[in-house]
């Protein structure tokens, strides 16, 4: 049987999903040695700033050149999803990283080497999705109960997201070092709610667009995250004596 185009893009997503499983498993035994879970071992560093921007970047130019060289008419959904993933990784990609303290701090090659697959994979597979094999997305999609829940989800995500950096970075001003406890908002309830609000915001764009790549993004960032949070939970309470008891590590009142 010889497979379709679209045949063979779904079998690479699912593909896709199916690894971000495995790679599940794997962060569950093991915190990607980066940030406060660095590990020097893991061969060449580099600045963790200038990996943290190139990782990043990948995204947001995959999505963007497959999206605006595919062959499917845009409309103006179609051109809502382009903004929101470039909206996204504007901040993510530049604005966050040149906010954030992270002077003198160095990354493993090989971590921002296996972001820079990661990302650029992930903006491939939506940006291709959308922009040749998608549904036309009529204007009558903004009507759509998938499209309002999604979007609902994706704006939650994003403002708690923002709040959350904006929270760390108050803790740790332009110089100073080391770290500290997180109060306030979602840090009330768990350790990690930058981490929740991405899966909430990613979710999101996978119930808008109600695509099996916007699936597949979602999966992955929730495999990335979920056991870099229950790493972080359990660094804060090996560090800190006097950290809450009754906090979870990134579902709030669950886990």
């Amino acid at each position: 049987m010889i497979m379709t185009g679209e045949a063979f893009f779904d079998l690479l997503t699912l593909s896709w999903i199916g690894l971000a499983f495995v790679t599940y498993l794997v962060l569950t035994k093991m915190a990607a040695p980066y940030g406060r879970h660095v590990q020097y071992s893991w061969g060449p560093m580099i600045d963790h700033r200038l990996a943290w921007i190139i990782m990043e970047l990948a995204s947001p130019l995959s999505f963007a050149y497959f999206f605006l060289n595919g062959r499917q008419v845009k409309s103006t959904v179609l051109w809502l999803f382009f903004y929101l993933w470039i909206f996204h990784y504007i901040n993510r990609s530049i604005v966050y990283p040149l906010r954030a303290q992270m002077d003198g701090k160095e990354m493993p090659i090989v971590i921002m080497l296996s972001s820079l697959l990661f990302n650029g994979v992930n903006g491939y597979l939506n940006g291709y999705y959308l922009g040749h094999l998608s549904q036309p997305y009529p204007t009558t999609w903004f009507l759509d109960i998938r499209f309002a829940i999604g979007t609902l989800l994706f704006v939650a995500g994003v403002l708690i997201n923002f709040n959350a950096d904006n929270v760390l970075m108050e803790l740790r001003p332009h110089g100073k070092m080391g770290y500290r406890i997180p109060k306030g908002g979602l840090y009330q309830y768990i350790t990690c709610p930058n981490y929740f609000g991405e899966i909430i915001e990613w979710s999101g764009f996978a119930i808008m667009t109600w695509s099996l790549p916007g699936l597949a993004f979602a999966l992955w960032t929730a495999a990335n995250l979920l056991p870099r949070a229950a790493a972080h939970h359990a660094w804060y309470l090996e560090h800190f004596q006097d950290y809450p008891q009754d906090r979870k590590a990134v579902i709030p009142f669950f886990w």
